[in-house]
């Protein structure tokens, strides 16, 4: 497993490297100090397994540089912000640009863990406080991701299928609890995509936050 490390801050990079090392399978570390390295790593290694990445470095404005880090990169190789940064905004322009999921630097290496494994495993993985964010945001009349509306035009299958991504699961899960080929999955879940108006399954679990689903808490 080979794994990029993009953080500007080398006393974090350290100490995420003895987390990484508890994912198993000796992970191979790549590391970058600012968005130019970063790009520049995945240029040069494109075997990389998953991508962590912090929102505020250097290079660049960080809108342009994960854009520019999703367009080298191939659509099965996750990106997860693992970043200090609060801003529900900026967060969810990540989710909307494609990032696979939100790891807050505050969490401990248990949920840094879980999460990443979740993420690997093709999960989803955003803390509880940014969907509760999320939810708040719409009843305030911001920004909702989808309506009841659009949900309706799902089947009884299909809305079982974004309940569980609602719950950050990968389609090998979804189709092991549903008892349906995986290939089946991808078709409902890229229905649901569609029916939702969203453009990846990040922000399916975003909609599904604000029409009352959960994703789970690794905290507890």
């Amino acid at each position: 497993m080979k794994i990029l490390i993009a953080d500007d801050h080398e006393l974090f990079r350290d100490g995420l490297r003895h987390v990484l090392e508890q994912v198993g399978q000796s992970p191979e570390i790549v590391e970058a100090r600012d968005f130019t390295e970063a790009l520049e790593q995945v240029a040069v290694h494109a075997d990389l397994d998953i991508v962590l990445l912090d929102l505020t470095m250097p290079g660049m404005e960080w809108v342009d540089g994960l854009s520019q880090i999703k367009a080298k990169l191939p659509s099965t190789i996750p990106v997860v912000i693992l970043s200090a940064t609060d801003d529900r905004n900026h967060v969810l322009r990540a989710v909307t640009m494609g990032a696979a999921g939100f790891i807050p630097k505050t969490s401990s290496s248990r949920v840094m863990l879980s999460a990443l494994q979740l993420v690997l495993s093709g999960g989803v993985y955003l803390p509880p406080a940014l969907l509760e964010q999320a939810v708040a945001a719409q009843a305030e009349g911001h920004d909702p991701v989808a309506t009841e509306a659009a949900v309706s035009n799902l089947t009884p299958r299909q809305r079982e299928v974004l309940a569980l991504l609602g719950q950050g699961k990968s389609n090998k899960e979804i189709a092991r609890i549903l008892d349906l080929a995986e290939g089946t999955v991808k078709l409902h879940v890229t229905a649901i995509l569609k029916a939702l108006n969203v453009n990846n399954r990040t922000r399916a679990v975003v909609a599904a936050a604000q029409l009352g689903l959960t994703v789970p808490n690794l905290s507890k």
